[in-house]
């Protein structure tokens, strides 16, 4: 890893203080099933409902998002920091693993956490290039909610359970 400029550790620090929803985007199709933490993903349109995920080119989890072309934005309640802990890759637990917990059902071919505050499962319609990472544009065809859960929020280089249900 190249050590980072001055301004790129400001921007970390800076980025550290923008409080994050937490999601476990996660894949599954010819290329394999995976999951992944991510804060870096929000809504764009409801004209197509569109959200967009970002991730890592440098990860090995990117091309099988890509090649998959299909994924799953699960918006992570306020009890499931583990859940988040295992998919970041904290914890070392095998991908396999992870999958063969009781937590998952299939929704629109792709498994979405059974307790996610919202499940969002859709197709990447477009993909854009910026600096280390590519913004992957997903067009929603099919969603679960859970309207009694916390959110679960990355802050402060740490996770925070919020909303009324906390």
């Amino acid at each position: 890893m190249t050590d980072l400029e001055p301004r790129q550790l400001e921007f970390r620090q800076a980025m550290s203080n923008l409080a994050a929803a937490v999601h476990v985007v996660t894949t599954d199709g010819p290329h394999g099933r995976l999951g992944l933490t991510v804060s870096a993903a929000c809504s764009v349109t409801d004209s197509p409902p569109t959200v967009l995920v970002c991730i890592n080119r440098g990860s090995a989890s990117h091309d099988v998002f890509a090649g998959n072309g299909r994924l799953a934005l699960n918006v992570l309640a306020g009890d499931q920091e583990e859940l988040a802990r295992h998919f970041s890759g904290q914890t070392r637990v095998p991908m396999a693993e992870r999958f063969s917990w009781d937590v998952w059902e299939e929704l629109g071919g792709i498994p979405t956490l059974r307790d996610a505050r919202v499940a969002l499962v859709g197709r990447i319609a477009s993909t854009l290039e910026r600096g280390t990472h590519s913004v992957f544009f997903v067009e929603v065809d099919e969603i679960r909610l859970r309207s009694d859960a916390a959110a679960l929020v990355y802050d402060s280089r740490a996770f925070h359970a919020v909303g009324a249900a906390a």
